[in-house]
């Protein structure tokens, strides 16, 4: 078992991707997943056999399919390996594996998934001992805060967070010491959990009023809180004030929530007329949408749709339409747009959303026709295109006969979805080229980009 193949799979969505696994899964072609996992050393295959075997409550045979990747010694393989241990209640088995200690392997993702297996076995409290010199890891500290939820330690968890935090508070510039800014929301996290939210608000509303914070989904955290205890007030002064880009979205559905719709859309009217930076037309559409008030959502971010950079909403304003099944009002839209604005982007996203679009529409021929209509150059993946496109109009046959003439791990992994349709599971995990071939192309694709992309610098240079 290649670990670094292993890793390159999870990283890459290498192998057989899960959307397949899942399709395949879902048809009952467990079996050949339990074959990939064996014969092509597949992660996804691996991962999703075991998950369906343990539903079955084939225990044995999941752990079965899953050991060999275990003992490779990869964490995710390790972690995979003791839930399935613990869920056949082998526990010492299972703890056994996932120590760290045992394999050299003392990262703090290693230390949190074998406190998490102690925590499932019921020994909390050495699991938070084990955690407690890794607080310093995002991963480890998170880990946590979610594994000692309902366990009855926050206040413990507590006390193992105050002096991070208040390490992060004292000097938050310091170099090394920015990268505790995680430990702000989770301690405000274990405080509401535990009934002290007054406490919690109060901690970090001063944190974000001193700016003692890293990202901003510190802030978002700070909002979503106010916003869950109905603490509008306080949410209002944000979004009216230091933190309007990042408070807006959580006043909004706060109000919304309330039934004060209406004056969350007036909110956001005064923000877009005074001209604020930020996409509050976006969040406007949002809200707009959810009230089914479809062509005002359209109206409100249509003054964007011919821009050519940053903050034009039409690619956004057509997937919002679509997931309504408003696929025919979202393909208006991608008509009569600037000629400034398709000669930036036609090619380049434009056509390709509308052919979606009208896939999806049952409109599949008529873009096809458009497809045909245009030099086979000025179209990228033509061939997937319509063979996508031929599927949504039923020509199965005809898809798979176009799929299989080209070359590359995207065409198989359409060709694969169509056999896995007609139930075709060995036959559409065969296709699909084995890890080394999809290393290699990758490793081919990124030398030909990196080399063109000198040669254009170069001819830049020479102009």
């Amino acid at each position: 078992m290649n670990v670094d193949d292993l890793q390159w799979q999870l990283s890459h969505f290498g192998g057989v991707v899960p959307r397949l696994v899942d399709a395949i899964l879902e048809r009952g072609g467990l079996e050949t997943l339990v074959r990939a996992a064996r014969e092509r050393e597949d992660w996804f295959c691996a991962a999703g056999a075991a998950r369906e075997l343990c539903t079955a409550g084939e225990f044995g045979r999941a752990w079965t399919v899953l050991e060999p990747f275990a003992a490779s010694g990869w964490q995710p393989a390790v972690r995979a390996g003791a839930d399935v241990l613990l869920r056949w209640n082998r526990v010492e088995q299972a703890l056994e594996l996932a120590h760290p200690g045992g394999r050299g392997q003392e990262s703090g993702d290693a230390w949190r998934d074998y406190a998490e297996a102690l925590v499932r076995a019921g020994r909390v409290d050495e699991a938070i001992g084990v955690l407690a010199p890794y607080l310093r890891d995002r991963r480890v500290l998170r880990g946590l805060v979610e594994m000692t939820d309902g366990q009855g330690r926050d206040e413990r968890v507590l006390e193992m967070l105050a002096p991070v935090a208040e390490e992060f508070r004292r000097d938050p510039e310091r170099c090394g010491v920015r990268d505790l800014w995680h430990v702000l929301p989770a301690q405000a996290q274990v405080l509401e959990r535990s009934g002290r939210v007054g406490e919690a608000i109060r901690l970090l509303g001063t944190d974000v009023a001193e700016r003692r914070y890293g990202p901003q989904n510190n802030v978002e955290f700070y909002t979503e809180l106010l916003a869950r205890h109905g603490r509008i007030e306080e949410l209002r002064d944000l979004a009216t004030g230091t933190q309007t880009s990042t408070a807006a979205g959580p006043y909004v559905k706060a109000l919304e929530n309330l039934g004060r719709a209406g004056e969350a859309e007036a909110y956001l009217r005064d923000l877009i007329a005074a001209k604020h930076s930020g996409w509050y037309e976006s969040v406007l559409m949002e809200l707009l949408i959810r009230q089914g008030r479809f062509d005002d959502a359209i109206a409100a971010g249509e003054h964007t749709f011919d821009d050519l950079y940053d903050g034009n909403l039409l690619q956004s304003t057509l997937i919002l339409l679509a997931e309504q099944g408003l696929h025919d009002k979202a393909i208006a839209l991608t008509e009569g747009r600037s000629p400034e604005f398709l000669a930036e982007n036609e090619a380049y996203w434009l056509r390709s959303n509308r052919w979606w679009l009208m896939g999806e529409a049952g409109r599949a021929r008529e873009a096809i026709t458009e497809i045909e209509a245009l030099p086979a150059d000025d179209v990228e993946d033509r061939e997937v295109t319509v063979a996508w496109l031929l599927a949504q109009d039923g020509r199965v046959e005809e898809a798979i006969a176009r799929l299989r003439r080209l070359p590359g791990t995207r065409a198989a992994t359409d060709l694969a979805e169509l056999l896995i349709g007609q139930k075709r599971f060995a036959e559409a995990v065969a296709v699909i080229p084995d890890v080394a071939a999809q290393r290699e192309e990758k490793r081919r694709l990124w030398t030909d980009w990196t080399e063109h992309k000198e040669m254009a610098s170069s001819d830049g240079g020479d102009g």
